[in-house]
């Protein structure tokens, strides 16, 4: 579902794509490859536990659409998985699920998270020097916690999705006639108990720059803190972080 969710939301982007030249619209495609460190917990009350989560490459997608017309805002999609999983002593005891795991039981952990991002923006710079967007992010989160005790075969685990509004700018920087760059972009929301903050930042070299296409090599960090209170029930407090490495093509 989470996949079918995003191609949809992909082939309606590109079909909405008006066929006109690279000085009337530009279509942005991108892909990375994000090593992801996780740390935090969850439950399914304010009492949130930490758990041990090992680190793992997960995979970011995006596509964005930037056009002439006055007044109607730019768009972008960004589709990341954030899956991991881990082994954990209890300290405590946790109830999730309706399950009860006792203290000192060892626990298999497992978050299947994805996040779409629909970003509408307006750029207010756009030079070879430097560009500036600003714009709003409808966050849809969507993913699965389980807890699993082996010994007892007990097993908690609940889905939960929503949607997230957030502010969102990106600022990209450049060195005219080298291919070399850099861009900042994030998304911050502190509103009804949630917080939740995704940004990224990059060194970029456009090795292919020619009037039918351009690509550009990308090599970040990213750092993702989702803290959410009674979403669909759950409570989390999770940071995902680590370097990531893109690539980007300007049709």
């Amino acid at each position: 579902m989470k996949t079918k969710v995003f191609a949809i939301a992909l082939a309606g982007a590109v079909v909405a794509a008006p066929a006109m030249g690279d000085t009337l619209a530009g279509l942005y495609v991108g892909a990375q490859a994000w090593q992801q460190d996780t740390s935090g917990g969850f439950a399914d009350s304010n009492s949130v536990s930490s758990f041990n989560f090992d680190d793992e490459t997960n995979s970011a997608a995006y596509i964005a659409l930037e056009h002439p017309i006055p007044l109607v805002p730019n768009i972008k999609l960004n589709y990341t998985t954030m899956d991991t999983g881990g082994s954990t002593s209890l300290n405590d005891n946790f109830t999730f699920d309706g399950e009860l795991f006792p203290a000192g039981t060892e626990v298999m952990t497992v978050a299947e998270l994805t996040t779409t991002d629909f970003i509408l923006y307006y750029e207010l710079f756009d030079n070879d020097l430097i560009s500036f967007d600003i714009g709003v992010n409808g966050k849809y989160i969507d993913g699965t916690f389980s807890v699993e005790e082996s010994a007892s075969n007990t097993m908690g685990t609940q889905d939960f999705s929503g949607v997230i509004p957030m502010l969102y700018s990106r600022v990209q920087v450049g060195l005219p006639f080298t291919g070399l760059g850099a861009y900042a972009e994030g998304s911050y929301l502190s509103f009804d108990d949630h917080e939740v903050s995704d940004y990224q930042v990059a060194l970029t070299y456009s090795f292919i720059e020619s009037l039918a296409i351009d690509m550009t090599l990308q090599l970040g960090y990213r750092n993702a803190e989702i803290n959410i209170e009674d979403l669909d029930d759950i409570y989390a407090d999770m940071t995902f972080d680590g370097a990531f490495a893109g690539l980007e093509i300007h049709f």
